[in-house]
């Protein structure tokens, strides 16, 4: 593809900070890219991205960086897809295993792509507005122990182990569970835990350590409705330069990190690929995908980075994989309808 020179030095200047991580100047663009142009003719032309907007000059550096303005329109307009070889022979190997459930898959596929574009990547699950309580089951593991299973309507399961108190048993405790199926069965599973809490009084009356088997569930209940979110390659993130040569962004982004439901806000995809370029957190770019997953629900696949990530590879890759899911997950609803 051919670019007009200012584009062409637009183009060069993003590739090579998010390279290097600093600043650039005419005379780097001429050794790294063997450019026919002049310093002063480079130098001018970066005087007007920056005039425009696309390009920032930090007040350490004689060189520039990218803005948000130039960042996107870097990928709008200039980047080009790079393909890898090695990812895509991952990604089709873990496609072709038939016997993993809907969430392995995915969260497999996002540890590879952590792996791979040393980016935080995450799993998340489908909005839980639509979802209901179906039912609930205690399962006796051994004398000391049992788990709370819950299923929901779309045919999600959660669970929590949990000690039987000495004084109890799992008959008894089990006796919590029906109370909670008479009550509870076809809530909204966002208003479950608080009116868990409304029937604890009640559950006294019938159980003296109905308190145990009550705050497994609210755990399990809190876990669904706000947490459904898995993530990976969160050491390779607080290793960029941007944030651990900086301790004050470093403690902002791992507070993000660490709290699934600043980072739920934080993602905002609305279409099948979603870009936000500093706009949640100044410091970061979230790239968001929808897959459509049995169920007619849709999750999401989100890789976090930095502004300076390398765009070209990881829309490719995300791209790519989303592609990949979304063929998985058709043969396999085709196969369940046979």
């Amino acid at each position: 593809m051919r670019y007009r020179r200012r584009e062409l030095i637009l183009k060069y200047t993003v590739e090579l900070f998010i390279k290097t991580a600093q600043p650039v100047g005419s005379k780097a663009l001429i050794e790294n890219y063997n450019l026919n142009y002049s310093s002063a003719t480079i130098r001018a032309e970066m005087n007007a991205l920056e005039g425009m907007g696309f390009l920032e000059k930090p007040h350490t550096s004689a060189g520039r960086v990218p803005s948000k303005k130039g960042y996107e329109f870097y990928v709008a307009n200039l980047r080009e897809d790079v393909v890898s070889d090695n990812f895509r022979h991952h990604i089709q190997t873990l496609v072709e295993e038939k016997t993993k459930s809907v969430e392995e898959v995915i969260n497999q596929t996002c540890e590879i792509l952590a792996q791979m574009t040393n980016l935080v990547s995450v799993a998340l699950g489908p909005e839980t507005k639509g979802d209901a309580l179906q039912s609930i089951h205690i399962v006796e593991l051994d004398k000391n122990t049992g788990t709370a299973i819950f299923v929901t309507n779309r045919g999600y399961v959660e669970h929590k182990t949990f000690l039987v108190p000495a004084s109890s048993s799992i008959k008894e405790i089990s006796k919590v569970a029906q109370i909670f199926n008479e009550r509870l069965v076809g809530t909204k599973i966002s208003e479950v835990a608080a009116k868990m809490e409304l029937l604890r009084p009640l559950l006294t009356e019938y159980v003296v350590e109905q308190e145990v088997l009550a705050n497994a569930f609210t755990e399990a209940f809190i876990r669904y409705a706000r947490d459904r979110l898995s993530l990976y390659g969160k050491e390779s993130l607080l290793e960029q330069p941007e944030f651990i040569n900086d301790s004050e962004k470093l403690r902002k982004l791992i507070a993000i990190l660490d709290d699934p439901l600043k980072l739920r806000e934080l993602i905002s995809g609305n279409g099948d690929v979603s870009i936000n370029i500093g706009e949640s957190y100044e410091d970061l770019t979230l790239i968001s995908a929808n897959v459509h997953i049995p169920g007619d629900q849709v999750g999401q696949i989100v890789l976090v980075g930095p502004k300076r990530m390398d765009y070209s590879s990881v829309l490719w890759a995300l791209e790519y994989v989303t592609d990949e899911l979304e063929k998985y997950f058709e043969i396999e609803r085709e196969i369940n309808n046979e």
